[in-house]
């Protein structure tokens, strides 16, 4: 385990509570204090820290992997930002997209054309962990001349399928 300044912070607040809160129980300060001591870390990594990895909305980050892009799809979150910050993809051809990629998941829709550009590519990147969460993420690459010339991520709602009687 790593001590970080934030870790530091946060028992100190759940000793502080739990010393106030066992006051109220023994008036002995000694037995207070050690019992809050004791209880300090089981109430952190089991009440405050799980509680907080709820909430939060914090995901690991992980570097464009080809493989890893095909074999877990709900898991491109992860590498997505880190491909378009370094740029990985950009002035790639459509087919070494194809190859690292698989074959575009859908085409965007061109209203001027009436129909699918095949210019734009889209994939699903998954669900990012979290209690509210109610969005996927995709990203869209758009080529042009037959390379990629931009990455753009957006999110949808999550609509499940509804069975019909």
């Amino acid at each position: 385990m790593i001590i970080t300044p934030t870790l530091v912070i946060l028992m100190a607040i759940v000793f502080i509570l739990l010393f106030l809160f066992l006051k109220t129980v023994d008036n002995r300060k000694w037995l207070v204090f050690l019992i809050s001591l004791v209880l300090t870390p089981l109430t952190y990594f089991y009440v405050v820290y799980p509680f907080i990895n709820i909430v939060s909305s914090y995901h690991h980050q992980k570097y464009f992997n080809s493989e890893a892009w095909l074999e877990k799809p709900a898991l491109r979150y992860e590498m997505i930002d880190s491909t378009i910050e370094t740029d990985t993809l950009k002035g790639k051809t459509k087919t070494e997209i194809e190859t690292l990629l698989g074959k575009a998941e859908w085409l965007t829709w061109d209203d001027e054309k009436k129909a699918h550009d095949t210019n734009k590519w889209n994939y699903g990147l998954g669900i990012e962990p979290g209690a509210f969460t109610d969005e996927k993420s995709n990203v869209e690459i758009s080529f042009k001349n037959n390379k990629v010339a931009s990455l753009k991520t957006y999110t949808e709602p999550i609509i499940f399928d509804t069975v019909e009687d």
